[in-house]
């Protein structure tokens, strides 16, 4: 891939996971994670034709300019994004695969001082939360997640997810757990939600509850539609009006209301009592 071609698409990849990017000019000069990838990428090759010195100096440049610490010797693949990026750290035999993504504060690091392979090597679509660790010459396989502030010592299977200090799993994946994901997401897409958040591997009781929700709503949207079956069999002529889209607009004004109620409160506010 040439260099136009591979700058196209890492910022066509920050446009695709951060919904904060506003244009390209705007992604150009204000996302240091992108521009301490380039600067990286620049430094890598001089690291490998034995530049060592100058590719040593390029990284502390990038990192002193952008927040984000690379070592020249880091390997790292296609449309890898670090959001804000003040913090990251990434070691020598850290190895990155394709469309990984890494919040602020992550230490990609070693724990032995002896030469060699130190570092993590993570597969594609890894994402590692504000905060965490990964430690040690361990793999994160494709697809798998870490929360945030965890720390992962050892390696993490595919398409799971790693919480806390050590890191343990919350979430393996199987057919049912991705099935009832898939159909929780097309009934809140149906009903007008917006299907964020409602994996049932979600720590959040709230978004749990919404999941439950619209289980439940699918499984009476079931049995109606088998009782409409029926009744037009017959005859009749049933379930023939569409869904009504869900008005949220009461709900907006009411919390804008409040909104505006919590600022008076604070602007009446008065420090000196």
């Amino acid at each position: 891939m040439g260099v136009i071609a591979r700058i196209k698409d890492d910022i066509a990849s920050i446009y695709h996971r951060d919904p904060a990017a506003h244009g390209t000019l705007e992604i150009l000069l204000n996302y240091p994670g992108m521009q301490a990838i380039w600067i990286h990428r620049v430094s890598h090759k001089l690291w490998l034709s034995q530049w060592r010195l100058l590719s040593r100096c390029l990284s502390t440049f990038s990192r002193w300019l952008t927040g984000v610490e690379i070592h020249p010797g880091a390997r790292i693949g296609d449309r890898f994004f670090i959001d804000h990026g003040m913090g990251v750290v990434i070691g020598e035999t850290a190895e990155i695969g394709d469309d990984c993504t890494l919040y602020h504060g992550v230490t990609l690091g070693g724990t032995t001082w002896q030469s060699g392979k130190r570092h993590p090597t993570l597969g594609n679509n890894v994402v590692i939360g504000a905060g965490a660790q990964v430690l040690g010459p361990i793999t994160m396989h494709d697809g798998a997640r870490v929360g945030s502030n965890s720390v992962v010592v050892k390696d993490v299977p595919k398409d799971t997810t790693v919480v806390g200090i050590p890191g343990r799993v919350v979430a393996t994946p199987n057919d049912v757990t991705k099935e009832q994901t898939k159909r929780r997401s097309e009934m809140a897409k149906k009903y007008g939600f917006d299907a964020y958040a409602v994996s049932p591997d979600n720590p959040d009781p709230v978004a749990n509850a919404i999941g439950q929700m619209l289980d439940h709503m699918h499984l009476m949207d079931s049995k109606v539609q088998e009782v409409c079956q029926a009744v037009q069999s017959m005859g009749g002529s049933v379930c023939t009006d569409k869904l009504p889209e869900l008005e949220v607009d009461e709900f907006s004004d009411a919390e804008h209301a409040a909104a505006q109620k919590r600022k008076k409160a604070i602007d009446e506010f008065d420090p000196i009592i």
